[in-house]
């Protein structure tokens, strides 16, 4: 299987578009690293400034903590393009070029070419966070340094000290490597279906915007029936930025406001995952290839 591993990564990064969501991620943050650098104290003191009117706010809030929330609240959501863009290609692309008979008379089952093409986009999807990780995080708090981070919610704004913070984002990329294993488990399971990997593309992303725009509309129906979308869990990551709060109204040092419920997203994710996996690996088996 390690074998079988290598050759499918090899294949991922030998392409040169492999490197274009390396590049586009690196040019996202980057701009919105500078614009932050550039216009963002004025942001804050227009952010905040009814907060000024009644509280004394000490500290360097437009830290690197703060930059990182504000960069993958704005990423997080478009990276499952650049996911799909590997894992649906994953079978449609060895279809595309003729080789995908060629590969199944090879003595390996179908059954383990199958996972060893889902555990290389699996790698490329987390591999792909860590360069998000390094730059939104790392780097940021290079640039903006380090200090509490306030998070604004609609309805409460939540100060973590500085020590409580950079467990909780350890903590949200590994969710999020999660989800978009999730979003690569179905580009794979799309792509068992074409001949072309533009189709499983277009649909793998398809999927996301409709069952999202679902999730959010205020309508009895689909508001009884999000909790089964998987796309509804992807943003889970920001539980882990949500704190219990003591009798005084005092946040909670090393706790999580709302665990149980980060738990279970996780868990739908995961099964969406198997279920996607599992499916495009029964439909492989008995695929009768043409080309």
């Amino acid at each position: 299987m390690w074998s079988l591993l290598r050759i499918e990564l090899y294949k991922i990064f030998k392409r040169p578009r492999t490197y274009i969501s390396f590049a586009a991620i690196w040019a996202i943050v980057s701009l919105i690293q500078l614009a932050i650098y550039v216009d963002g104290q004025r942001y804050m003191e227009f952010f905040m400034k009814d907060l000024a009117a009644s509280f004394e706010i000490q500290g360097n809030m437009l830290n690197g903590y703060f930059v990182c929330f504000i960069i993958l609240q704005t990423l997080l959501i478009h990276v499952p393009l650049l996911i799909a863009l590997v894992a649906a290609d994953m079978i449609a692309g060895e279809a595309n070029m003729g080789t995908l008979r060629l590969l199944i008379t090879k003595p390996v089952s179908r059954t383990k070419l199958m996972i060893s093409k889902f555990l290389a986009s699996a790698v490329y999807a987390v591999l792909l966070l860590v360069w998000m990780a390094i730059l939104s995080l790392f780097l940021s708090m290079v640039i903006f340094g380090t200090d509490g981070m306030m998070n604004a919610k609609s309805y409460e704004i939540i100060i973590l000290e500085k020590d409580d913070i950079f467990w909780r984002y350890a903590l949200a990329f590994a969710y999020a490597a999660v989800a978009l294993i999730t979003v690569a488990s179905l580009g794979f399971l799309l792509s068992v279906f074409a001949e072309n990997a533009i189709g499983p593309i277009v649909a793998t992303m398809s999927v996301i915007i409709v069952f999202t725009i679902l999730s959010t509309m205020d309508i009895p129906l689909f508001q009884q029936v999000k909790h089964y979308f998987f796309t509804t869990h992807m943003i889970g990551w920001k539980g882990f930025f949500d704190v219990k709060v003591d009798a005084d109204g005092n946040a909670i040092v090393g706790s999580i406001a709302n665990l149980p419920a980060v738990l279970r997203s996780a868990g739908v994710l995961l099964a969406h995952t198997f279920l996607f996996t599992g499916a495009a690996i029964l439909i492989f088996r008995k695929k009768d290839i043409l080309s």
